[in-house]
Order: C-alpha cells, then structure tokens, then sequence
C-alpha cells in the first residue's frame, strides 16, 4: 500500500478544497443486531445487550480520547434513537443507544462518525 501526504484535498468536480485533518477518521454502519454492514476503520463491535454497544473498535488507533463521535439512530421500534458515550479510548468506545424518552433500544440503522487524529 502507498502513502501519500497531502495537506488539502478536493475532489473531482469540487471548487473549494477543505484540510486533510477534516476527513473522518472512521465511520460505520451496522444493525440492530449490531452486524456491520458498512464501515471504515473499525474492525469490530461488540453488542453488549439491548441499547448497548462496547468495544467499538478501530483498527487504526486514535492519537488521543480528545475525539468526537457523532450519530443517528434510526427505526427502533418506531422510535427514532441518539447515542450517549459511555467510555472512550484511543483503541475503542463504548456507547448506548436511548429513545427520545430515555429507555436503551437497539437500532436498526445505526450509523456513527469519528473526528480526530489517528496515531
């Protein structure tokens, strides 16, 4: 595998380019029986019971904790969901998925977003 290192990017068709540091770092979609459908820098997840994700894991670590996840929740039972962290490391996060009224629900689109800088 090349390496290239570059300070901005754009790509193909766009007018503005954006740093290279607002690129997510990892990103990823599983379901409610938390099997990944999709994703990017994560190796595995691990379903720690209803509403509960641990060990979402990355297979390029993070540089530091300082990183921020972000996502959407989709169809739990006709309630829409969000996520709340609940430990956070360089290798992996632990997170919950809660309804609007506060009860642990699995998803059935889970999709998540990570920012920061990789080791």
């Amino acid at each position: 595998m090349s390496t290239l290192t570059v300070t901005n990017i754009k790509a193909t068709g766009e007018t503005a380019s954006r740093s290279a540091t607002s690129v997510a770092a990892a990103w990823l979609q599983h379901n409610a029986s938390h099997s990944i459908q999709d994703s990017i820098n994560f190796s595995s997840i691990t379903d720690g019971g209803t509403g509960l994700t641990n060990d979402a894991t990355f297979t390029s670590s993070m540089n530091n904790n300082d990183y921020s996840v972000s996502g959407i929740v989709g169809n739990t039972t006709n309630d829409d969901g969000f996520w709340a962290l609940t430990a956070i490391a360089t290798t992996d996060f632990n997170a919950r998925i809660r309804t609007h009224n506060g009860n642990l629900n699995d998803g059935a689109i889970c999709s998540l977003t990570v920012h920061g800088d990789l080791a």
